[in-house]
Formats: C-alpha cells, structure tokens, sequence
C-alpha cells in the first residue's frame, strides 16, 4: 500500500522477481491533505476518508488471501499533527500497521519501482515524482543514484500557496516560480556538474499527461498495457501551456483529466516545465512504475532471499 497526500493505492500481486503477476490495483481519490496539509493536519473528512479506505483494502486483502503486507505512508502522515492518530485507528480497526518513510527512503523506493519498468539506461536521467505533499527529485543511472533528495512542494501545498484564481494569474505564477528558484537550489547545485539526458516523470500527473496526449491523437490508451513512454516534447509544451492558462471547467471537459487532478495538473505542468527550462532537459518521458511497484520489489527480493 502506497499511502499517499492525494491518494492511497493498494496493489496485491502474485510472486514472480522479475514480472510479477498483478492480481488488484486499487487506486482511492482520498485527499487526505485537503483543507489542511499546509496547516499541518488532517481534515476530519479527510480523515474519515482515509480510514474507510484502508477498512476497505483490508476486506479486499482478505478476499485474496494476502501472505505479506508493506503499508507505506509519506508526507501527508509524516508532517501532520495527527498523522499518528490516524495510524493508531487504522490499527486497531484493521490490523495494517502502516510504516511512515522520511522522503529520503521514499525516493529510493521512487528509484526501484522506476528501475524495474526497464526506462533507465547509462546516460543519467532525472526521476521527478509529483506527490500532494512532496516532491521527490533523483538523479540517476540503471545502475545507480547519483543524488536524490524529497521536498515538501507537493501539488496539494503549491496549489493552496499559489493557485487562488482560475485560471492562475500571471503574477501568482512569477511568485511560484521565485519561490522554487529558492527551495530547489540544492537540486541546481546537484546537477551543475551533471550531464541530464533526460526527465522521467514517475506515474501520477504524468499518466495524465500521456493519456490526454494519446486521447487528442484519437488513440486509444490503456494505463496497465504500458510501463514506459516517450514523449513528444512540442506536443508536451503545447499542452501544458493550454493547461496552464484553462480554467476549472475546460479542464475538467478535457478527456484523460481525472477528478482528482482537475486543478492539481496546473502546478503539476508548472513545476515541470520549470525544472527542464533550469536543467536545460529537452527529452521527456513517463514511468507508470513507482514507489509501490519499488516497495513490491523490495518483498519479493526478500523472499527470494528467504528474509
């Protein structure tokens, strides 16, 4: 279980290291940071949410007769005055004991579960995960990390600090963007040496992007039928500047837009095309594989090795 800001997954898989057989894949619009991630606590709605979810991938854990559990919480219950609370009823109402990981293990996870979609190569990419609560930034090789670090500028945080018109206004952006030149500045540092060949977006915002792109081709387009994809950098350019200056209603009209990311794609495309205009990275891809799918890995390497 990947318990995240926006939303929780569960994913029950068959053994089998190096493709194992997917037998559920939840995936629960849980907003658990709505209306408080930037106070630092969880809504009582949210809160409420979030528990009925995890009494429901427990009924569904238990339908399959699951061996092995990992439940693993990032920065909405690792930052949240209540955080604790929430894992001490999810115990006692479920018997899930969720593990909460500091960003820096999150991204190491980020790193495996991307490995394993089969994306890296010798030239280094940058790894960006785009969570409600924060950011994780890896830069990277098939063969290892060279740097990585987590930052709590997640969607759910930026949207609340920045987007507070629709469509964004111009000088809300100038200030989002001030405000990364200072808080990305270890990541700059990190990569003025580095050469980046490339920006791999980990699943999240970046499924929407694919989807909505192959969708306007008039392609037809299956999230579990890929694991990896290219894109094309004028089409991505177009259509996060299109998302950008849209208002709720258009995007919310707009085909391959969940619910969930309506308003959340707009800092999504901003952080994005931020971070390549600094690095100067002009190849985009999208790894459907993430943190759960490295957690995933993790347990059946474990019991491969009898640990």
């Amino acid at each position: 279980m990947d318990l995240g800001t926006n939303t929780f997954h569960l994913l029950i898989a068959e053994a089998g290291i190096n493709d194992p057989k997917e037998l559920l894949h939840l995936y629960e619009p849980v907003k658990l940071g709505q209306g408080g991630i930037n106070k630092g606590i969880i809504q009582p709605d949210a809160f409420e949410r979030g528990i009925k979810t995890m009494e429901m991938f427990h009924q569904n854990m238990q339908r399959f007769d699951v061996g092995r559990v990992k439940a693993i919480a990032t920065s909405a219950l690792r930052s949240t005055s209540n955080g604790k609370d929430f894992i001490e009823q999810v115990k006692q109402k479920t018997g899930i004991e969720i593990e909460t990981i500091n960003g820096n293990r999150e991204a190491a996870y980020i790193y495996n579960g991307v490995k394993t979609s089969g994306c890296l190569s010798s030239d280094n990419s940058l790894i960006i995960d785009i969570g409600g609560g924060s950011v994780e930034f890896i830069i990277c090789n098939h063969e290892n990390i060279g740097w990585k670090q987590s930052f709590e500028i997640g969607a759910a945080r930026l949207m609340d600090k920045f987007h507070n018109s629709d469509p964004i206004a111009a000088g809300s952006i100038t200030r989002l963007q001030e405000y990364l030149d200072d808080v990305l500045a270890p990541l700059f540092e990190a990569a003025r040496d580095t050469s980046i060949s490339k920006l791999i977006g980990s699943s999240g915002a970046f499924e929407t992007f694919a989807e909505v792109m192959e969708l306007e081709k008039g392609n037809t387009f299956d999230l579990k039928s890929i694991k990896y994809m290219e894109f094309d950098l004028h089409n991505f350019n177009l259509l996060t500047a299109r998302l950008i200056s849209s208002t709720h209603h258009e995007r919310a009209a707009t085909k391959g837009i969940i619910p969930l990311r309506v308003d959340m794609i707009v800092v999504a495309s901003l952080i994005t095309r931020y971070v390549m205009s600094k690095l100067q990275i002009d190849n985009i891809a999208m790894s459907m594989y993430s943190l759960k799918e490295g957690v995933l890995a993790e347990l059946l390497q474990n019991k491969v090795h009898g640990s």
